[in-house]
């Protein structure tokens, strides 16, 4: 076991980056909503049906998406209508891909029907299906057992933490 760990009960997590990101996209509808821009969803309208939400949810879900960063507005015009908005993912937005991926990877696994999963994400150009893999930047493949934590520079120890209050 790591050192990290041994001195677990040292941390706070007031800097966590999963509590940060589940702030933003930790709703169901946010990620049925960001499944849907993946899948090419692009009309408020389409969003509500096919997430299947009311447009109060709609509207909040997707306000929140745009203010994020996840999803910005741009406009369009039908001939004879009204300019409305269309939603369509930021670079941001499209860095969120490989947690979908690896999202529908465990429900194809451990959550699909019988008749297994309802779609397959493939390369474009080999056709080979898309997985999610962890890997260390050296590029090897890495399990649960092969990890280890290491502080990194956003660690916040609560000993050190309640140092500096009482400084203070």
């Amino acid at each position: 076991m790591s050192d990290l760990l041994t001195e677990r009960d040292a941390w706070s997590m007031a800097n966590c980056s999963i509590a940060r990101a589940l702030e933003i996209v930790g709703t169901k509808t946010a990620l049925l909503i960001m499944r849907e821009a993946f899948f090419g969803t692009r009309r408020f309208d389409d969003f509500a049906r096919r997430v299947g939400i009311g447009e109060p949810a709609t509207s909040a879900r997707l306000k929140e998406l745009t203010a994020a960063g996840l999803l910005e507005r741009v406009p369009y015009r039908e001939p004879g209508q009204r300019t409305r908005y269309a939603y369509q993912l930021t670079e941001k937005g499209r860095d969120f891909m490989p947690v979908l991926v690896a999202l529908r990877q465990w429900g194809d696994t451990w959550a699909a029907g019988e008749q297994g999963p309802p779609v397959v994400v493939r390369h474009k150009e080999c056709g080979a299906a898309v997985h999610a893999v962890l890997q260390c930047e050296d590029g090897h493949e890495v399990t649960l057992e092969d990890s280890v934590l290491d502080a990194g520079p956003g660690l916040i120890r609560t000993r050190e933490r309640r140092a500096d209050q009482h400084a203070g």
